[in-house]
């Protein structure tokens, strides 16, 4: 028996002066499940992102969080109650620091106003073990610029952050989007961990094969609408390509989606 959703959209549909970007989706995001949404270009999964992390309401349907019906009234909003978004360019500063980025806009300080001033030396050791428990091992030093890190540990810094802060939910965009072979095994490595912790994922993907490795259900967006929806194991990875493009260039998809 499934578990209850922290967060839920029942029949959502979203529209932008005359265009209709969803039409009717519903999609259940449980405790320590991973729900792949998977969808060319243009299929909808931006908007989705944005309407499940508060940047958007829905034109109509409902948005649930821990079964009642809920509107948030912004990012700011859906942060606060543990929802977290991780985008595909992570947002870190390349020019500030491994502790700094971690502690962006939720300072450690220590002593007494007005003479506080930042606990420097806490936030370095702090995001350098949290990065160390998701098995980046080669960044030791808070100190060091995150414009020196690869793409792949800044996607590990950023959902490692997320969690450190009480994601309940983790929305995350494209995370394994033009990284390596190893790159991407630290990042699906770490969402499978947080999924382990009870996290509540949203991995949304063009690469079916990444999906496939980690995802425990998928939806398939088509334009806008829910092409599909099944659970592990229950379709061949060659029936979830045809499905995301549409039934058609199957052989293109074929080398593009190739299983790395």
């Amino acid at each position: 028996m499934d578990a209850a959703p922290i967060l839920e959209l029942r029949d959502v549909t979203k529209a932008f002066a005359g265009t209709t970007a969803l039409h009717g989706v519903s999609i259940r995001v449980e405790p320590g499940r991973i729900v792949c949404l998977l969808g060319d270009n243009g299929a909808g999964k931006s908007t989705l992102i944005k309407v499940l992390s508060g940047y958007h309401q829905p034109t109509s349907g409902q948005i649930l969080l821990d079964g009642r019906e809920i509107r948030f009234a912004g990012p700011r909003d859906a942060r606060k109650r543990g929802i977290a978004t991780v985008h595909q360019d992570v947002g870190s500063i390349p020019l500030m620091s491994v502790g700094r980025n971690f502690f962006l806009g939720a300072e450690l300080t220590k002593g007494v106003r007005p003479f506080h001033h930042l606990d420097t030396r806490n936030a370095n050791r702090i995001a350098i073990e949290q990065m160390q428990r998701f098995g980046i091992t080669r960044i030791t030093d808070g100190d060091q610029l995150v414009g020196t890190m690869s793409g792949g540990e800044r996607q590990v810094l950023a959902i490692s952050r997320a969690m450190y802060f009480g994601a309940r939910v983790l929305i995350l965009d494209e995370p394994t989007s033009a990284l390596g072979v190893k790159e991407a095994s630290y990042v699906l490595r770490m969402v499978s961990q947080a999924r382990a912790e009870g996290v509540g994922i949203v991995f949304i993907t063009h690469n079916a094969s990444h999906a496939m490795a980690v995802g425990d259900r998928f939806t398939v967006l088509i334009q806008g609408r829910v092409a599909a929806e099944f659970a592990r194991g229950e379709k061949a990875r060659e029936e979830v390509i045809n499905l995301m493009a549409g039934g058609e260039k199957i052989a293109e998809l074929e080398e593009e989606l190739a299983i790395e």
